[in-house]
């Protein structure tokens, strides 16, 4: 680097790489340290650009801060820090390994200033986030990481090639810059896609709760930070304000929740609950105006706090219970009360209940819909809010805490509380949601643009309180409807799971039956006669060539061993005969001649 920058992505990355050559008695220290070390240097950095490295004939920017990486990298520091103390007494250090470097991935990608930078974190990310998919070691989890990770090698492809088509064509340079919304080339287009796969933009979303259901306890309380709220940042840096992406945020924030309501497995639940929140931060995007920007950036801060709480929460059950479907749960508050009580202030934050971080960041996306005149799009959003309540608000703490009993008696006696480093973790985090939810400045002095919202006004509370009472009545009347079953809902990526079922088809059947006909039309016509050439040829080589070759040469060395024989030994008598010989050769020319 040119200066010596310091990036904190680099503390992760060496951390990561030393881990595994600590001692046993000094680990825990040092997981702790680490992350620790990093979140600090994240809040040392000052505004400006660093770590310009000179790489071929481009310039490199590892390092750019600014308002908008300033409030990304602020959270995702904190929140590598939260997710590694609650998983501290994991023994294995793959694991750890493997979420740091996922970390570094993306405050990599944050801090990146050109497309090259950050298309080369965008991949560390997918390639290290697997393995904690793959760390739980059930084939359900194997098949879904190598699933995830097929995908996310795809998109990747799909954003090196837009990059490269965006930096080649029109004299465009390698900066990572907001790019022309109102008139988009096909390299932006790819970059677009790129970025909308990452954030889970149905209908290519099908990957995140498929993996993020199978992670071990504690990655996915890494995967719930890192992957999707990147591809947010980088969607506010390129593409604030185009106009597409506001009904695409809508139709995240209803398809999530009502894929949400239907779900079994919690963690499931809450994967798809990404995909409505994100809904939120992505029609922010394409709002594009300064309140929504601050408050995309402000609900993707809120929401890595309180989603990470609510997979801290189900991620202990699972631990504690080897259980995550509501429909073997259930009546286990009195045997984990502040596993309860953390995961309750998680769904209440998520649900922008007043006091709770959710209410001071989502209202603002929604005011900035109604302040562009898009009042469809202001109560759309309302109305996911309101099925939000439902699921995970009332769902997942009625249906596992409290309700009816469905849990085997082996499961109920070994449900307790988790160890005291996941009860610290639940704490500080379920703390800091109440925080924000109470002192609403210090989010917004985090945020990219000045900012002039009020949350906490009487209107505002009263009709969340409505909304909320009224959903709350609802789900109390028709709980008995509500009940978890085990069923299997499908989404979206059936279409394409048939579609390569129809290619494994083809190819099993006409492609390989052209292939075998092709095979036996070679061999009749092409590799039999060739064959039967060769051996023609081999006899002639054989019994031909060889022949005279070796006929030859038997005469000569018959001739040879002939003239040895005259040989006397004496030279002078030698020499004689062999002038007389070339004198008579001499004369019989001469005369025939």
């Amino acid at each position: 680097m040119t200066d010596g920058w310091l990036h904190p992505a680099l503390v992760l990355g060496l951390g990561a790489a030393l881990l595994p050559a600590v001692p046993p008695r000094l680990k825990r220290i040092y997981l702790l340290a680490v992350p620790a070390l990093a979140w600090v240097r994240v809040l040392c950095l000052t505004p400006g650009t660093f770590g310009e490295v000179r790489f071929l004939d481009w310039v490199l920017t590892l390092g750019r801060v600014d308002g908008l990486s300033g409030v990304f990298g602020h959270i995702m520091g904190l929140m590598a820090v939260l997710s590694t103390l609650y998983g501290m007494h994991v023994k294995e250090d793959g694991q750890h390994m493997a979420a740091w470097v996922y970390a570094a991935g993306s405050l990599g990608a944050i801090y990146a200033g050109d497309y090259l930078t950050l298309f080369v974190f965008w991949e560390l990310m997918a390639f290290s986030s697997v393995f904690l998919v793959w760390y739980r070691r059930r084939p359900a989890s194997v098949a879904a990481g190598f699933r995830y990770l097929l995908v996310h090698v795809a998109g990747g492809a799909l954003l090196l090639a837009g990059i490269l088509m965006h930096c080649r064509a029109g004299g465009h340079g390698w900066e990572f810059t907001a790019l022309d919304v109102g008139r988009l080339t096909p390299g932006a287009c790819c970059i677009l896609a790129g970025f909308l796969l990452n954030a889970a933009v149905p209908p290519l979303h099908a990957w995140l709760p498929d993996a993020y259901a199978e992670g071990t306890f504690n990655g996915s309380v890494f995967l719930s930070a890192f992957t999707t709220k990147t591809a947010v940042y980088a969607l506010c840096r390129g593409f604030a304000g185009l106009d597409l992406l506001v009904p695409l945020g809508v139709v995240m924030a209803l398809y999530g929740v009502v894929y949400a309501v239907l779900e079994n497995d919690s963690r499931r639940l809450l994967a798809y609950h990404i995909v409505s929140q994100v809904g939120y931060m992505v029609a922010g995007v394409g709002l594009g105006t300064a309140m929504a920007i601050n408050g995309a950036c402000a609900h993707a801060f809120a929401h890595i706090l309180y989603k990470g709480l609510l997979f801290m929460g189900c991620g202990a059950v699972l631990h504690m219970t080897g259980k995550s479907k509501l429909t073997d749960l259930g009546g286990l508050w009195e045997k984990m009360p502040w596993t309860f009580l953390f995961t309750l202030i998680g769904g209440l934050s998520i649900s922008a209940f007043p006091l709770f971080s959710g209410f001071v960041s989502k209202a603002m996306i929604v005011q900035a819909s109604f302040d562009e005149h898009l009042p469809g799009a202001g109560f759309l959003l309302n109305l996911a809010s309101v099925g939000t309540f439902l699921h995970t608000g009332l769902k997942v703490p009625y249906f596992i805490w409290f309700g009816r009993r469905r849990c085997e008696a082996a499961v109920f006696e070994r449900a307790a509380d988790p160890p005291w480093n996941m009860r610290v973790a639940m704490a500080v985090t379920a703390g800091l949601c109440v925080f924000l939810g109470c002192d609403a400045p210090y989010l917004y002095g985090l945020l990219p643009n000045p900012v002039a919202y009020q949350p906490y006004t009487a209107y505002h509370v009263f009709e969340t309180l409505q909304y909320l009472s009224f959903t709350a009545v609802g789900f109390f009347l028709l709980r008995r409807k509500l009940e978890p079953a085990p069923t299997l809902s499908l989404d979206l990526d059936w279409f394409y799971r048939i579609g390569a079922r129809a290619l494994f088809w083809v190819a099993r059947q006409p492609v390989q039956w052209a292939d075998a006909c092709m095979g036996a039309a070679h061999r009749a016509l092409g590799l039999i006669p060739l064959m039967g050439a060769a051996r023609l040829a081999g006899v002639w080589d054989t019994r031909a060539v060889d022949g005279a070759v070796d006929g030859f040469a038997k005469a000569v060395w018959g001739f040879g061993r002939r003239l040895r024989r005259v040989q006397r030994g004496a030279v002078q008598e030698t020499l004689t005969l062999a002038l007389a010989a070339a004198a008579a050769l001499a004369v019989a020319l001469w005369f025939l001649g």
